[in-house]
Formats: structure tokens, C-alpha cells, sequence
């Protein structure tokens, strides 16, 4: 998903290479019978920005998981969530 971000984000503009995007995710695992099954995944981005990026990068960030790949295999079978926080370079 970091990579779908990523590649949005600069396709308008937003660096995000170099350290400038970065992400963490936790997942969250139960037990259904005697197997570990994970049933979400939260993902926190972290982005360095500069003045006026802020309102592109939202709306990137709010559409970016309809285009990835691993959400688009997983999402029916693993709630999905994610939270995008700025640093103003």
C-alpha cells in the first residue's frame, strides 16, 4: 500500500522517496478454532511535506487503497484501515 501511495503522490507532485513517505502497520490476530487467523490491519503513514501539499496528499491518500494490489486481494477477507500523519518540512 506505501508503494501505491507513494506513486500517487508523486504522479502529483509530493515527493515521496528519499525517506519522505514512510509506514507502519499492525495487525490484529485471532484465534478461530485452533488457527491464528489475522482480521485487521492498520496502517500509519508518516510524510514530510512542504506548505500547500497537505490537501493533495488527503485526497490522495483517501482514494490511493482502491488502486493497490494487496488491498484489492485481501479487503474482503481482513478489515483495512489506515491514517495518514504530516510533518511540515
Amino acid at each position: 500500500m506505501t508503494g501505491t501511495l507513494g506513486g500517487a503522490l508523486e504522479a502529483r507532485g509530493i515527493p515521496a522517496g528519499e525517506g519522505r513517505l514512510t509506514s507502519e502497520a499492525v495487525g490484529e490476530i485471532e484465534t478461530e478454532g485452533k488457527v491464528l487467523v489475522i482480521r485487521r490491519i492498520h496502517v500509519t503513514y508518516h510524510l514530510k511535506i512542504e506548505p500547500g501539499q497537505r490537501e493533495v496528499a488527503e485526497r490522495v491518500h483517501a482514494f490511493h487503497a482502491d488502486f493497490c494490489p494487496v488491498y484489492r486481494s485481501i479487503h474482503c477477507s481482513i478489515e483495512m484501515t489506515s491514517e495518514l500523519h504530516f510533518e511540515t518540512e
